[in-house]
């Protein structure tokens, strides 16, 4: 029942947005009572983020190359090419409202979830010596991050393919110990 619930909310942001994304759509599209996906997930919240991080869970897998500057790039371009989608789109909306509890505690272990796992890359730079030993994990991550979301939320500027590159170029170059040669 999890994973046709699940689905069948990607599928509703996916193809009518946000707002059509009710409890009630949600179970006639995945064929079960309105109560069981209350009893399951208590708010129309719960459920959007717990199927917005199954989906994006695939959508940006924690790459493993060996190289930090590819890991971040890999992992930086799904989430740019995420943001573009429907679904990314639910996403970014469900993170930007602020003041409502049920909306609050979703988003912020949603994102604390996925931050982490960026930061586990630059964890392992670091102790391959790809990045200097005081480098800070969660800035070099929000560092990164952060003009993808202005670019999405403020500027409505095109998140282009050579953007990410440049944004772990730039970030990695000043997170480099003096002593490591530059990209």
């Amino acid at each position: 029942m999890r994973q046709a619930v699940l689905a069948a909310t990607a599928d509703l942001l996916t193809s009518e947005g946000l707002a059509a994304t009710t409890v009630a759509a949600v179970a006639r599209a995945a064929g079960v009572h309105e109560t069981s996906v209350y009893r399951r997930w208590k708010t129309r919240e719960n459920l959007i983020f717990d199927a917005l991080a199954t989906h994006s869970d695939t959508a940006l897998p924690a790459p493993d190359t060996g190289d930090v500057h590819a890991d971040l790039t890999a992992l930086f371009t799904a989430l740019a090419r995420y943001l573009a989608t429907p679904t990314g789109a639910a996403l970014l909306h469900l993170g930007t409202v602020r003041g409502e509890d049920d909306l609050e505690e979703g988003r912020r272990s949603y994102w604390s979830a996925r931050l982490e796992r960026a930061e586990a890359l630059v964890r392992r730079g670091i102790d391959r010596g790809e990045l200097a030993a005081d480098t800070d994990p969660h800035l070099l991550v929000e560092a990164i991050t952060g003009p993808l979301l202005a670019r999405v939320l403020l500027t409505g500027e095109p998140l282009e393919e050579t953007l990410v590159p440049r944004l772990v170029d730039l970030v990695l170059n000043g997170a480099r110990g003096r002593h490591q040669g530059r990209r």
